[in-house]
């Protein structure tokens, strides 16, 4: 027993930190795009480590317990509802067997965390449990999917953690990077212009890429495919520049001006199309 999924909402999974040591197989990382808020989560219904959460996009699940369960809701604002009365984030609470809870819209940032006392207990494939096709069978939850939980009899409403949560650093628009392994070779000009810019999210964003609707000239020559991290700023020979996150492919041919700061990245995952940033370069010592 679980929780019945009945309806899917815009993009949920499941997801914990992520699959490390398989990128020399083209396996990307995955896990949650925003990791303080799982951790967070997790912390606030006693889990111990990074159990598996379940990270909510835009426009949430209507979810079925099957059981009796003790669950947390993070993000920076949203629209939740639990037998149709609303819920407040942050606060973690009891739900029976038979409740309904339905995260109707998320109205401030992009993602929102859903956490369970002994974490979600989907299938581990490659030491994780996060949600990425092939991978996994799928990318996303289903309609009519029952997603398995930890056992719980017995379980009291305690208050296992008092955490301050640090919403107004994830609504900033301030990006921190480092420079990239071809930073160097972009004139000093165009360093100063891309710099100075107030960038926008593009409609092309998703856990794979956020691509800028911005575009700069771009004179550098090609390159040969290598290595790239969640974080990356890539600059394309059209002139685009984009910034691969959680789902991203693990070499890539365009050059790489900056990496993304792991707090960065963090906020990046709670922006949406049109809204803005400004990349903060930051020394590395």
């Amino acid at each position: 027993m679980g929780i019945k999924v009945i309806e899917k909402g815009l993009l949920t999974s499941i997801q914990d930190r992520g699959r490390f040591g398989y990128a020399q197989l083209g396996v990307p990382k995955s896990g949650a795009m925003d990791r303080y808020s799982a951790k967070i989560a997790n912390l606030l219904v006693g889990n111990e480590g990074f159990k598996a959460v379940m990270e909510i996009t835009l426009l949430g699940p209507l979810l079925e317990f099957t059981k009796d369960a003790f669950i947390v809701l993070v993000g920076i604002e949203a629209n939740i509802r639990l037998n149709g009365n609303e819920i407040s984030l942050l606060k973690p609470f009891k739900v029976k067997k038979g409740d309904r809870l339905h995260i109707k819209q998320i109205t401030k940032g992009a993602r929102l965390y859903l956490a369970i006392f002994g974490g979600f207990q989907t299938e581990v494939r490659l030491e994780s449990r996060s949600q990425f096709y092939p991978v996994t069978k799928a990318s996303s939850i289903q309609k009519g999917e029952l997603i398995p939980i930890s056992e719980n009899e017995g379980l009291k409403l305690v208050d296992f953690a008092s955490v301050k949560y640090k919403n107004k650093e994830l609504t900033s628009s301030n990006i921190e990077v480092f420079k990239g392994p071809e930073w160097d070779q972009v004139p000093s000009v165009l360093q100063e212009q891309i710099l100075s810019t107030e960038l926008t999210i593009s409609k092309n964003n998703s856990r794979m890429a956020y691509q800028l609707q911005e575009q700069f000239p771009n004179t550098l020559e090609g390159m040969l495919s290598q290595p790239v991290l969640p974080g990356t700023v890539q600059f394309t020979p059209d002139g685009n520049l984009i910034i691969l996150m959680r789902d991203a492919q693990t070499t890539g041919g365009y050059s790489r001006i900056f990496q993304l700061t792991e707090d960065s990245i963090n906020v990046l995952a709670q922006k949406r199309q049109g809204d803005s940033l400004q990349l903060k370069l930051i020394d590395e010592d």
